[in-house]
Formats: C-alpha cells, sequence, structure tokens
C-alpha cells in the first residue's frame, strides 16, 4: 500500500470537523526566484503548516492558465502551469504532505474554462463542430442584443458576442471565462475524468468553485431585480437574483455524480463554494445526506463584522434547512476582505475563537493566524481584474491577497530582497511575520497553535451536536452555543463587543451571565453535584464564575463543560 493509499485509509471521515487551511500559492512562497509563489515554496513551508495544527491545505488553482483571473481561467485541466512548477514538483508536494500527516486538497474550476481551452477554441470556429455544444451559446435578440439580462460578476452583461458564430456565449465570471454546457453529457464525463486524473495522482480531494453554476436555465429566462436591501451590498450583480443562471435542479444529480467517483477513492472529500442570492439553503441541501458534497461553504460568514446578532441569524438560517448537512466554516479567504479588517483587529483571537466554537469544518486562510489585516493597495498596484474594473467603489481582491510574510525583510521572506513581488508586501504585516510571532509566547500565532490543538483533541468541539442560544436569553452583543453530545456538553459565549467601545459612547463593562436561568438549576452541579469546568482558552483571560453568575468582558470568550443533563434552550 502506498503512503497516499495508507493516508486516505487512515479514517475515511476525517474531513468532518477538520482544520483546512487555504494556500494563495501565487503569495505563499517564492523559491524559484521569480516574486510568485509557487509549488516549491510550498513544499519549503510544510513543517510550518503541521505545527500549526491544520489537518489540510487547500490549495488554489495551479493548472495551466493564461492568468486573466490567476489560475480561475484554467486552459488545461490536467497539468500545472510553468509559473507554480510541474507535475512532478505536485507529486512531490503530495508526498511531502502527506509524510506530515496533511491532507491534500486541490481547487477545482468546473463550471468555466478559459477561453484559451482547446473546447472553446473548437467550440467557437462553427455550430456543427463536435465541441459546439460544449459551452452556452444562445441567439442574439431580434434587435441584436444579449438573449436576456444575466450579469456577470464582474460587471455588464455575462454575454458576450462571437461574430464567427454570430451567437452570444455566456460568461458568469470574465469575458475570457466562458461557461460550459452542463446539459451536455459529455461535458459531465469530460471533467469526471478530469478529477478522477486527479484522484489517481493522490490528492485527498476537491474544492469546488462556483458549486452551484453548473447548470442553467435552457429557456435562458431573464432573471428578476432584488431587493433594495440585497443592493446595498454594492457588488455588479447585485441587482438581480440569480434564479435561472444558478442553483438549477440538475445541478443537485451531479453532485451525486460527483460523490459516486469520489466514494470509490476512500478517505477522498469535497468542500463546494456556494454563492448566489439565497445560498444557505442551497448549502443544505448540496451537503445534505451521504451522496453529494461533503461540505461547503457560503459568503454568509465571509462578509461577517463580529455582530452578534448577525452571527446568530446565519447559524440559525442554516440549522433551519440543513439538520444533517456539513459545513465548512470560513471567516477570511482570497475574496473577500480579510477578517481582522472587518472585525477589528483587538477581536482577531476572538473570531478565530467563535470559529472553534461551531459544528462543522473550518478552513483558515493563510496569514489569518498571524492577525493580518486587509492591504491598502494604490490603482497602479492592482492586479485582479475585478477591482481595476470597478476602483475606486470597489477595491477588488488584491488587499487580501498580499504576499506571506515570513521574516521582518523587505518582502517578508516571500521572495529575495532584490527582487519584486508580483504584488508589494504590507509594511504593517512585518511586524507581525511568522519568525517573531514564532519567538513569542503570547502571539496570536502561538494562541492560534493552542486554540486549534484544543478543538483537535476534543471530540466534542469537532462532531458534537449544537443547539444556538437564543439571543432573548442573552445580553447584548453576547453570542453562544451549545456544544453536546449523550454524555457531555460545552457552552460556548463569546462577549462580541469591542474592548476599545467607549471611545464611540459605547458600554464597554462586563456582562454578567446567570447560569440559572440561561441552561437550567440542574446546571450548576448536575444531577452527581459535577462541579462546572471552565476550559483554559488561549490567550483570553478566565472568567469569573461565582453563585452562578458568569463575568464576561468584551473581546472575550468562555467554554464551560457541564453535564449532559442539563436543560438547554433550544433554538435551532
Amino acid at each position: 500500500m502506498t503512503p497516499t493509499q495508507l493516508h486516505r485509509h487512515a479514517a475515511h471521515d476525517w474531513w468532518r470537523g477538520a482544520t483546512l487551511y487555504q494556500i494563495y500559492p501565487r503569495s505563499f512562497m517564492d523559491a524559484n526566484g521569480d516574486g510568485v509563489g509557487d509549488i516549491a515554496g510550498i513544499i519549503q513551508r510544510l513543517d510550518y503548516l503541521a505545527t500549526l495544527g491544520v489537518d489540510a491545505i487547500w490549495i488554489s488553482p495551479i493548472f495551466t492558465s493564461p492568468m486573466q483571473d490567476f489560475g480561475y481561467d484554467v486552459s488545461d485541466y490536467r497539468d500545472i502551469d510553468p509559473l507554480f512548477g510541474t507535475l512532478e514538483d505536485f507529486t512531490r508536494l503530495i508526498a511531502r504532505a502527506h509524510e506530515l500527516g496533511l491532507a491534500v486538497i486541490i481547487d477545482q474550476v468546473l463550471s468555466h474554462s478559459s477561453d484559451q481551452h482547446v473546447w472553446f477554441r473548437e467550440s467557437r470556429q462553427s455550430r456543427d463542430n463536435a465541441k459546439a455544444d460544449w459551452y452556452v451559446w444562445a441567439d442574439p435578440r431580434p434587435d441584436g442584443n444579449a438573449p436576456n439580462n444575466w450579469l456577470a460578476a464582474f460587471g455588464g452583461p455575462a454575454w458576450t458576442f462571437d461574430s464567427r458564430r454570430c451567437q452570444y456565449y455566456l460568461h458568469n465570471f470574465l469575458a475570457s471565462q466562458p461557461d460550459l454546457n452542463f446539459h451536455h453529457p459529455e461535458v459531465r464525463q469530460a471533467q469526471l475524468g478530469n478529477l478522477r486524473f486527479w484522484l489517481e495522482l493522490g490528492v485527498d480531494g476537491f474544492r469546488f468553485d462556483t458549486a452551484n453554476f453548473y447548470f442553467h436555465d435552457r429557456a435562458l429566462t431573464d432573471n428578476p431585480p432584488s431587493s433594495d436591501d440585497y443592493r446595498s451590498r454594492g457588488h455588479p450583480r447585485s441587482y438581480q437574483l440569480l434564479k435561472h443562471n444558478a442553483d438549477q435542479p440538475e445541478n443537485l444529480d451531479y453532485l451525486e455524480e460527483i460523490r459516486a467517483l469520489l466514494d470509490e477513492y476512500p478517505g477522498a472529500t469535497s468542500v463546494g463554494e456556494v454563492g448566489g442570492s439565497d445560498p444557505l439553503p442551497a448549502m443544505a441541501a448540496y451537503t445534505a445526506g451521504q451522496h453529494r458534497l461533503h461540505m461547503a461553504y457560503t459568503f454568509d460568514l465571509l462578509n461577517s463584522t463580529g455582530d452578534a446578532m448577525a452571527l446568530h441569524a446565519v447559524l440559525a438560517r442554516f440549522a433551519d434547512h440543513g439538520y444533517d448537512a456539513w459545513p465548512c466554516w470560513a471567516l477570511s479567504n482570497h475574496d473577500v476582505p480579510r477578517s481582522a479588517s472587518r472585525w477589528g483587529s483587538d477581536r482577531a483571537l476572538l473570531a478565530l475563537t467563535v470559529l472553534c466554537s461551531l459544528r462543522g469544518s473550518l478552513c483558515l486562510y493563510q496569514g489569518e493566524e498571524l492577525g493580518f489585516e486587509e492591504a491598502e493597495l494604490s490603482y497602479a498596484e492592482l492586479q485582479d481584474p475585478f477591482g481595476i474594473a470597478l476602483w475606486p467603489e470597489v477595491k477588488g481582491r488584491d488587499g487580501c491577497r498580499t504576499p506571506m510574510v515570513w521574516e521582518p525583510h523587505r518582502h517578508g521572506g516571500f521572495c529575495a530582497d532584490s527582487l519584486s513581488p508580483w504584488l508589494p508586501v504590507q509594511a504593517p504585516h512585518q511586524s507581525q511575520a511568522v519568525s517573531l510571532q514564532q519567538e513569542a509566547p503570547e502571539s496570536l500565532l502561538n494562541h492560534v497553535r493552542q486554540l486549534l490543538r484544543l478543538r483537535g483533541e476534543n471530540t466534542l468541539l469537532k462532531t458534537g451536536q449544537q443547539t444556538l442560544i437564543s439571543p432573548s436569553v442573552l445580553p447584548k452583543g453576547v453570542f453562544g452555543v451549545i456544544r453536546h453530545d449523550p454524555h457531555q456538553q460545552m457552552v460556548c459565549l463569546a462577549n462580541l463587543k469591542h474592548q476599545s467601545d467607549h471611545k464611540s459612547g459605547h458600554d464597554n463593562s462586563p456582562v454578567m451571565l446567570d447560569l440559572t436561568a440561561l441552561l437550567g438549576s440542574r446546571t450548576l452541579h448536575g444531577q452527581h453535584h459535577d462541579p462546572i469546568e471552565i476550559v483554559s482558552l488561549p490567550g483570553m483571560a478566565t472568567p469569573i464564575l461565582e453563585a452562578g453568575q458568569l463575568r464576561l468582558s468584551p473581546g472575550m470568550a468562555a467554554w464551560l463543560v457541564v453535564p449532559a443533563d442539563a436543560s438547554r434552550d433550544q433554538d435551532g
């Protein structure tokens, strides 16, 4: 049995409750001296990730690509772009990761390809070639305009006219990212074949980009307008509900085909990105049972700002639709402003503590464990086509993609000081370098290591059930969940008020929580008079518990282990 097979057979459900770490390869580590991160650079830093305490790495696209959208426009699904290395480099990465106990998950961008892919090059030549219907083509309206009102994610119509076929082709993203036609059985089989190629190479699973955009409404019905509340998000496509170009019923059937393939490889897993106008019910449907995606995430927490009521609302809505579904919660990734900027740098550890208390798997984004805030870039420094097109109202995604900082050098140890990195290293990030934080016992990095170890060693946190505590029984600004199994329960509370709220005139005094009223009189001692255990949380002062009253300061969290027979406030 090969090391890869040994790794997969260790535990088929290793992913349940696991912590993933997203690597944006362009910005992780440059080993070949061109100012862009690469596979060899990732290999150099795998030991760091193993000591961090994550279970798997998710690597953003490394396939051959013209890089119009930095790898999310694939021109060859079965090869590595020379910018990042070779297939041989990648097999070395898999082997080394498995030696360290890390699973390897790679991005798969199935819904669309690059316009430079051989499939699209053939498809656009005529209406009767072998690949003619592999993409979504449609005739113009009688007046020559696009077939319908669908909008692209990066602004403008989701259709581009091609003079060779005298038809429009669909692209939900850039015009250089034409959408594949998943109604065509050959397309579905071709993409399954591409997945099998990487599974045979030894990867442990896939993160599926835009997993709800595989199918479209064949009638090309116009999308309805969205509400004013939805439009306030400022996204170009937010003016319409994505009713007919996403989340089609056929999507579920294809996810079952993908799952059947994955199940041929014990231990292989999947995590889907689910966007759209109403993603939480879709996320629940996509992961329900044992025959679709293993786990998925939406942008609801990725856009969160640390408001207790809003956080509760997201989790409650998911619970309403997905009692047997499995989420993969994340606060940051390569598409959104960093969580330390949204939540506030003073709550960076608190945010991750809350994340670690939730039922589901977790995903950290590179630099999140260091407390990186969103980088401020000038227009001249931008690389992201989204930001370039919509500046200055929308600054794009470059601010969360600047290089990882390993050393307090000019370019942070990401590349040699004599080089020019593809995005500038931020001066504030240099003071948060890995090497500096490793030597500081009270650094965020070391607290995160301890936090991940604490969660990883606690089966209740990884796989236990979850009951939300109703905001109606909690002080304002406090968020709470109860994790439980038949043997014990853990009450996880967080005072999400900023420690510095007094500057804006808000009350930043500690709150008092009556655990007797909150959880029932038996909670204090349990049926057998067992005492409450207060879990020591990294970087958090131990809360004071006296006579059933818990004192919790702003910016602090508390995890309390209580007897399983105590009553619970069931809220979803």
